[in-house]
């Protein structure tokens, strides 16, 4: 038991154990988390999903919805509770206990907050309890309802999904209730010649043969498969949106971890007019309780936004063709997925096989993802008509659209020039 910090009634938290595998190609995100619990613990990022109207809300009027079979006078368990806004909302639905399990700083204020008790938030005096350490390591804990908020961009980024199914196989009573139960990945085809410009646009710099009598020019390629591999988190207008999504579902009461660790959506549109494809647009939604929360473009938006996967160079399709392939995502080191993706268009090509040799991924050493010269399908004889791709989730870039009260703004401040 050395080391082990014990709470109340047989709860304790583990101590991290060190890896003990020197090989690189294991799996092992322990190595991140200082870097990324130390963000969480930070109070502007915390205000920032709290300032989210959507996420905040929804979960709020997903506990006081259930609270009269899933939180009145039952145990509960908030995994991942950062700011401890979950675990608030659960005791003030009439929770009998609710452990605050969180592995941040933040577990602090979450406890400052409950020893404030007797002078604020009387409503909440000894039903909360917190947890600090990483789920993973928290023993003891039986629970009638899971509450967390595990969730990244395109819905698996940052892997806490992980966590949150450790907490459904470790300490939820059978027949407990999960919130949120389940999840939707979509993705669509986008046109935006202005985002692919402008990103081309950073790769031109690297083709520059005399930069003060530098020739950039042996960088270009390299720079060009890192800068398209940065997908594109930011909202866009649905407009851009080609044909309607696929879809993949994940429902957490029932999904082993293992089928997260490296999995594939298949991928069949039919485009309903002439056009380019720039890329692959990507946004999940969650059930919590019966409500639904969506990161959809046509919806009001949150802090998750959406994310965008640029081809290296469009792929043009005519009015009505199909257009079919499949996105793979295999976790990497950084609490993240690396990402692959093929699309072919018309219904007389053939879709590679998602372990073929170009594919660089595994579940478990994917360390690089750009394809080589030799592998560009553009120098097939089908390559017209074929499109690939490779992203890395945690290498995200960022594309921020004023508003139209800040357009507004600039031309009344410019006018007043």
């Amino acid at each position: 038991m050395l080391g082990q910090t014990f709470l109340q009634n047989g709860v304790y938290v583990e101590p991290d154990q060190p890896n003990q595998d020197d090989d690189e190609d294991v799996d092992d995100i322990d190595s991140r988390d200082p870097a990324y619990f130390g963000y969480y613990a930070q109070f502007v990022h915390q205000q920032n999903m709290l300032q989210d109207t959507v996420r905040t809300s929804l979960y709020h009027s997903a506990i006081v919805m259930n609270g009269p079979t899933m939180f009145r006078g039952k145990i509960v368990a908030d995994i991942g509770a950062g700011s401890g806004i979950l675990s608030y909302f659960a005791a003030a639905a009439g929770a009998a206990k609710v452990y605050a399990i969180e592995a941040s700083g933040m577990a602090a204020r979450i406890q400052k907050m409950v020893n404030s008790t007797s002078e604020k938030n009387a409503w909440m005096s000894g039903r909360l309890e917190v947890v600090k350490g990483k789920v993973e390591n928290v023993r003891g804990i039986r629970v009638d309802t899971l509450i967390s908020e595990p969730i990244g961009v395109l819905l698996v980024h940052e892997r806490m999904i992980e966590s949150y199914l450790y907490a459904r196989d470790n300490f939820l009573k059978p027949g407990g209730s999960m919130i949120p139960s389940n999840g939707t990945i979509f993705l669509a085809p986008f046109t935006d010649a202005n985002l692919w410009t402008q990103t081309m646009a950073k790769v031109r710099f690297w083709e520059q043969q005399n930069f003060y009598g530098v020739d950039f020019s042996p960088l270009a390629k390299d720079a060009k498969d890192e800068i398209f591999a940065q997908p594109v988190v930011g909202n866009f207008d649905h407009r851009i949106l080609l044909g309607p999504p696929c879809n993949h579902f994940v429902d957490f009461c029932t999904v082993q971890t293992a089928e997260l660790l490296d999995f594939v959506i298949p991928i069949n549109w039919i485009i309903p007019t002439t056009g380019l494809v720039h890329g692959i647009a990507g946004w999940f939604d969650i059930n919590l309780g019966g409500l639904t929360l969506t990161t959809s473009p046509q919806a009001e938006q949150t802090h998750w936004q959406q994310v965008r996967f640029l081809f290296k160079e469009p792929l043009a399709v005519n009015a009505f063709e199909s257009v079919r392939g499949w996105m793979r995502l295999a976790v990497n080191k950084m609490r993240s997925y690396d990402i692959i993706a093929e699309l072919v268009v018309g219904n007389d090509m053939v879709v590679s096989d998602t372990t073929a040799p170009w594919v660089k991924l595994g579940p478990r050493s994917a360390d690089k993802v750009q394809e080589s010269d030799a592998l560009d399908p553009r120098l097939a004889p089908d390559g017209a008509r074929r499109r690939r791709g490779a992203w890395s989730l945690h290498e995200q870039t960022y594309w921020y659209v004023p508003s139209l009260l800040q357009v507004l703004q600039l031309v009344y401040l410019t006018d007043g020039i």
